[in-house]
């Protein structure tokens, strides 16, 4: 390696490099015959593919490159030979509506390794391969080593004590640093290379970006911002009341062009106070009367102000049966109802509530979400029922009376964030009560939470309200860092499950 580097420089292959390209892979691949592309070949590339090869310069001298071909995805993870999969070196096989990114070659020069170039390349690959919607990248990699322990075991058993760190191989314990992973081992791919024993490891890595038909409008966005109703409870004088605050705090949010906004669970309560000479039970059983009306109205509010409405709770009845519902209001004109699962005590014993029986996911204009009410956060199995289905954001409204009854929602609903890699956003009421039995004192502090590594806030918290405040919280949150969290994080929890000892699922 040189005793000073002045310029590293990553750019496209150009045909002007030949010399210095031709001169590197000499020096790369010394123990082959004719271990380089002659400039014909080069020159073949360049007009099929451009974007696709790219070069290493350290002080403007050619030092790596690694050359691609686009192929479609079957013909790329079939088994083929290197001489069949470039036509036999004259790249006939490239398809320009090929879905996967094929390497045909990757090398530095052996004077100038030890500076991770290698891994810029293959950077500079997966960025290609997302900025052109591709599927993955595909290739067959050499296992230089595999000829010194040929003969005390198999190809697999080699790669295997390869992925477990227990051998070395200098291309393929590379590969799988970079979050390639195997498909099959091929035999016969190279001719004459006798230290793989012409075998070859077909590797892949995917790219969680790919869409199969990528859209020009309607697209699904990235970035979802959330706005949250931290809920004054006041008297209110009819239903018509209950519209004119509520529609307050949507056109709010929807002025600061949010996709969602969260109301509390029971948010409705005041309405209880024309009932309150009945009994608890009595009294929230009247404003059941309420539910298709509100329903109705917020659907109204989700078209006129283009945003994903999710109404907090309401009481509702059913069969005889009195359940705590709230309706996710889309913007696109459609509802759907979901339930709270787990009634506490205080609900049974003054309300006499009874619990849902329907865990589910939401499809959105915005991804896919879960939403469970208050309680329903304490408990973790329901929401990784809903991870394993693709959530990506947990809406949680609750109403909590003390400090320390919010303290349960607060830490359980950052537990969720963290074991489910999602997102999750609480709203609660705030104020008093003191004309409606039974909800008479509240606190809340509304939250978005975070999981927890480096592309999220060191306490996993996006942002939080002041507590016990009427007020609004506007926050955005990315889904494409979770993708990236899935498959690239510190700890990838949803993914290091141990599902050969224990599994969760749905008994309904």
């Amino acid at each position: 390696m040189q005793a000073e580097i002045n310029k590293v420089e990553l750019r496209n292959l150009q045909i002007e490099d030949y010399k210095q390209l031709k001169t590197s892979m000499l020096h790369a691949y010394d123990e082959f015959d004719e271990p380089y592309w002659e400039e014909k070949e080069i020159e073949k590339l360049l007009s099929l593919f451009p974007e696709g090869q790219l070069v290493i310069l350290v002080d403007d001298k050619v030092v790596g490159s690694a050359l691609s071909i686009l192929v479609n995805y079957k013909k790329a993870s079939s088994n083929h030979t290197y001489q069949k999969i470039t036509g036999n070196f004259s790249f006939s096989t490239h398809d320009p509506d090929g879905e996967v990114l094929y390497g045909i070659d990757v090398f530095i020069d052996p004077a100038y390794r030890g500076l991770r170039l290698g891994r810029r390349l293959y950077d500079a690959r997966k960025e290609l391969c997302e900025t052109l919607n591709l599927k993955s990248i595909i290739f067959a990699g050499r296992i230089p080593k595999y000829s010194q322990y040929s003969e005390e075991m198999s190809p697999k058993e080699y790669i295997d004590k390869v992925r477990m760190s227990e051998l070395y191989d200098p291309v393929l314990s590379f590969q799988l640093s970079n979050d390639f992973h195997v498909l099959k081992i091929m035999k016969n791919y190279l001719e004459g290379d006798i230290s793989s024993q012409e075998y070859a490891v077909l590797l892949e890595w995917n790219n969680i970006y790919y869409e199969k038909s990528p859209k020009l409008i309607n697209v699904k966005k990235s970035v979802i911002r959330l706005g949250l109703v931290q809920w004054q409870m006041r008297p209110l004088a009819n239903l018509e009341a209950l519209f004119e605050q509520s529609e307050f705090f949507i056109d709010v949010v929807s002025g600061y062009s949010s996709d969602f906004v969260l109301f509390p669970e029971l948010f409705i309560a005041p309405l209880m106070a024309d009932f309150n000479h009945l009994s608890e039970a009595d009294a929230i059983r009247e404003i059941s009367h309420f539910c298709e009306p509100i329903r109705k109205k917020f659907q109204e509010f989700a078209i006129s102000y283009n945003i994903n409405i999710i109404t907090g709770s309401m009481p509702y009845i059913e069969d005889g049966n009195l359940y705590n519902v709230g309706f996710l209001c889309k913007r696109d004109g459609t509802s759907e109802m979901y339930t709270k699962i787990h009634i506490t005590p205080n609900e049974v014993q003054y309300w006499g509530m009874k619990g849902g029986s329907e865990i589910r996911t939401f499809d959105t204009d915005c991804g896919k979400i879960g939403i469970m009410i208050c309680y329903d956060v304490e408990f973790p199995e329901l929401s990784r029922l809903m991870a394993d289905e693709g959530m990506e954001i947990l809406f949680v409204p609750f109403l909590t009376d003390t400090q320390n009854a919010y303290t349960r929602v607060k830490f359980c609903a950052q537990a969720r964030a963290i074991e489910n890699e999602c997102y999750v956003a609480i709203a609660g009421c705030v104020g008093n009560l003191p004309k409606v039995n039974n909800m008479d004192i509240q606190y809340a502090q509304a939250a978005v939470f975070t999981p927890s590594d480096f592309a999220f806030p060191s306490n996993g918290i996006k942002a939080e309200a002041t507590p016990n405040t009427e007020m609004t919280l506007i926050a955005d949150v990315d889904l494409d860092l979770l993708k990236k969290l899935h498959e690239q994080g510190s700890v990838r929890i949803l993914k290091d499950r141990r599902d050969d000892l224990y599994k969760i699922k749905k008994l309904k």
